[in-house]
């Protein structure tokens, strides 16, 4: 078994697809089927099940899979490790993060440090509260930044910031000249982002403030991306929650108003594994973005 298999199984595994995977692997179709093949040949077992031009992940290949991605993401560990030995003149900085902090936070932050140290090469994907939370604690990421509070037991959690969340309507929307209350939250539909996410997380804990049972509430629709959820609340779906940053120019333009109902701060999460080795290009990642406010000014 060689990591190159395991690099092209785990690509087959995640696409569902050979052609799929040697597009992204820049393989001929014929290699990455041939890796497949030795690999199930020299164990004699079989990862897949073959559905017409298609490949289905068997429950063996499901198995595999987790003990694949976890050895491959050890090496990337590992490599990283030496790469870092040295100094900060090259490396690379992977990073997970929630969808509001990556639209909003970071990519001022990430700028700052690309400036600091051009060549460390960045990796930046997005998922909610829960996908980064994982990622991190899967070793597939060195940092996770997040707005939903995390509860992990191989996770350190530390604030590293606060935004603020508000409760937003179209302008014809009745609470957008009314003052409602906590208890009037049943009264309108809402638009939501999906569970698991911080935002969501914003919303829940809104409802338990007032002591009402999220099956009495009408959820209009249920959204993945803060940027279709902005969209839906301007178009009077419903009232929604978001992050101030999220719906600043909506706000400006008078697109979307504030309910005043007093939402607490969030807080902006890092996330940190705490056993794995520690790269000097995510401590100094931290350090620039605990200083940042003072950078930019």
């Amino acid at each position: 078994m060689t990591l190159e298999q395991l690099r092209i199984f785990v690509a087959v595994a995640e696409r569902q697809h050979v052609t799929q995977a040697a597009r992204e692997l820049n393989l001929t179709q014929s290699a990455v089927s041939s890796a497949v093949a030795a690999l199930e040949a020299r164990h004699g077992v079989s990862l897949f099940d073959r559905v017409g031009r298609n490949v289905v992940l068997n429950p063996a290949g499901a198995v595999f899979l987790a003990e694949a991605k976890a050895v491959l993401a050890r090496v990337e560990a590992a490599e990283t490790a030496l790469t870092n030995l040295g100094d900060l003149s090259r490396g690379r900085l992977s990073i997970r993060a929630s969808q509001t902090i990556a639209s909003y936070w970071l990519p001022r932050r990430l700028a700052a440090f690309r400036r600091a140290w051009p060549g460390i090469a960045l990796d930046i994907t997005i998922g909610n509260t829960r996908q980064v939370a994982d990622a991190v604690a899967e070793g597939l990421a060195e940092l996770g930044f997040v707005e939903g509070e995390v509860d992990h037991p191989v996770l350190e959690v530390d604030v590293i910031d606060h935004d603020q969340p508000a409760v937003l309507v179209a302008p014809d929307h009745p609470w957008a000249k009314a003052r409602p209350s906590l208890a009037d939250l049943a009264d309108t539909p809402w638009v939501v982002r999906e569970p698991g996410s911080g935002t969501r997380a914003v919303f829940d804990d809104l409802l338990a403030r007032a002591g009402v049972e999220l099956s009495r509430v009408t959820l209009a629709i249920t959204l993945p991306d803060n940027e279709p959820t902005r969209g839906a609340i301007e178009a009077g779906m419903g009232a929604g929650v978001l992050s101030r940053s999220v719906a600043a120019a909506s706000l400006a333009s008078g697109a979307l108003v504030e309910v005043p109902f007093d939402l607490p701060p969030r807080a902006y999460w890092v996330l940190r594994h705490n056993d794995r080795y520690r790269a000097k290009a995510g401590e100094a990642f931290l350090a620039l973005v605990r200083s940042f406010d003072n950078i930019e000014h």
